[in-house]
């Protein structure tokens, strides 16, 4: 059976070594196959791979990156994420989810909650724990995103497809 295919928003450098240092820390190493990540939509058909490979570039060639900001932590039940707010990633998903409508899986039809898990599948009581500890010690951060990722599922890890760094001008 086919693959589908996952688009994430890259995080910066610095984001993303702080980011996965809190999973390495937090995330069960068994269950560890990936690296920090934002996703934006969980699943595309094998069948839409030349699509997203033109499209994806041609979007974040027009658009400028998106802005956005640590705003604390989500309590995901039995894990844990990083919290971010950033309206202009909400509307370039939008747009994606426009030119890809009819397309969509149920779970991509939702909005999301823009997040950086750093722990899951532990349980509630682990989770509120590393909530309560983390807490005192978030500050809120900005950034902006560098690039947009298509990676192709393989059971745990995922392999890379393509980087579309954001090169436009346009503001979202």
């Amino acid at each position: 059976m086919a693959q589908p295919f996952i688009v994430t928003a890259a995080l910066p450098a610095d984001i993303q070594g702080w980011a996965e240092g809190l999973r390495r820390a937090h995330y069960p190493p068994e269950r560890n196959h990936l690296h920090a990540h934002v996703t934006l939509f969980h699943a595309f058909a094998p069948s839409l791979l030349e699509e997203l490979t033109r499209f994806l570039p041609r979007i974040t060639g027009e658009f400028a990156a998106p802005q956005a900001e640590i705003t604390g932590l989500m309590d995901l039940g039995t894990g844990t994420a990083i919290a971010l707010a950033s309206p202009q990633l909400l509307t370039l998903r939008s747009v994606i989810a426009e030119h890809f409508h009819g397309s969509l899986t149920a779970q991509d039809l939702h909005e999301p909650r823009p997040h950086i898990t750093i722990q899951n599948k532990v349980t509630k009581r682990e989770a509120r724990a590393l909530q309560a500890a983390l807490a005192p010690t978030l500050t809120q951060r900005r950034f902006a995103f560098p690039a947009l990722e298509l990676h192709l599922y393989k059971g745990g890890p995922w392999e890379l497809i393509k980087r579309s760094a954001f090169r436009g001008r346009a503001a979202l």
